[in-house]
């Protein structure tokens, strides 16, 4: 058939660059998708059966892949949460090696602390500096690790000292999660007083040791809310539990965060564990007729104990 119109032939052979493909069509033949131009009509077609499975190229095929590693972290990954973070519930339970620490976000602080004291088997050096942990969201945690100045040191909930086994545990304990402004007095005073008889004891017994935070409403210290995100609490709690059943003992203090908490004073900060609960809402695991007892004096560093 003579077809006498020229643009028929150039419509035909735009549209045949237009789906050339890099197997070029021929007479009888198909390209990789099965398809090809009818010469003698200019009509370009597919033939889906006649389209060739070829075998996947040798480069690609390889051995079934390994899981990925899993990466190992300088320091244990924190694990949290308690609880989901939400605007009801903003606490956190972060739990470090040998102690446990509860993250009220609302007050980038921490609000209460656990471990057990076992004997003393270690000598790890304590770090000289402090950290934001790297687990804990920006919002929960303070915004400085600078010194608090004012006269009030950065002061642990849970001491290095008694983790000292760890290097881990101890780096950890100089995280900000764990520390609160605490006057130089009350933290080199009464409350590292608590920390020598737990130091002497746990040689004796394991110990149980609670503590915690009683954050008050005094505006006048709150120092450190522009330069930390933190305010300043007005006491601190603190329990100790040795022995079992029947041999059960118990002491508790609360420990004004003032600059008359030296070590001296710490006897008049002895409470029991009853008043604790009632001033606190924990619930302290400890048997019910020690809950009630309050001894006149705390416990007696023993001669010759090494509290460093």
């Amino acid at each position: 058939m003579h077809i006498k119109n020229p643009g028929y032939w150039l419509t035909a052979l735009i549209l045949a660059l237009a789906v050339q493909t890099p197997v070029s069509a021929h007479p009888g033949g198909v390209n990789g998708e099965g398809c090809h131009t009818n010469r003698k009509t200019g009509e370009y077609h597919c033939h889906p059966e006649r389209v060739k499975t070829t075998a996947a190229p040798a480069s690609i095929v390889s051995e079934p892949a390994l899981p990925p590693a899993t990466p190992i972290p300088a320091v244990p990954a924190t694990i949290a949460t308690e609880t989901p973070v939400t605007p009801a519930s903003k606490i956190l339970k972060l739990d470090y090696q040998g102690f446990t620490v509860w993250l009220d976000c609302s007050k980038r602080g921490p609000t209460k602390f656990r471990y057990s004291a076992q004997r003393d088997s270690g000598n790890f050096k304590r770090y000289p500096d402090f950290f934001l942990d790297p687990n804990v969201p920006a919002e929960c945690q303070q915004t400085s690790t600078k010194p608090y100045g004012h006269g009030y040191d950065r002061g642990h909930q849970v001491p290095a000292n008694h983790l000292d086994y760890s290097d881990v545990a101890i780096k950890q304990t100089n995280f900000m999660t764990n520390i609160l402004p605490q006057t130089q007095q009350m933290n080199r005073g009464a409350w590292e007083r608590t920390e020598e008889i737990i130091e002497c004891y746990r040689d004796i017994d394991e110990l149980l040791v609670l503590g915690g935070v009683i954050w008050g409403d005094n505006p006048a210290d709150d120092f450190f809310i522009e330069s930390h995100g933190v305010k300043t609490p007005d006491a601190f709690w603190k329990v100790i539990i040795r022995g079992t059943g029947q041999d059960e003992r118990a002491i508790a203090w609360i420990v004004p965060n003032s600059t008359d908490a030296t070590k001296k004073n710490l006897d008049r900060y002895l409470v029991t564990v009853d008043e604790i609960e009632r001033a606190t809402g924990e619930s302290i695991p400890v048997a019910d007729y020690a809950k009630h007892d309050k001894p006149s004096n705390s416990w007696t560093i023993p001669h010759g104990c090494n509290k460093g």
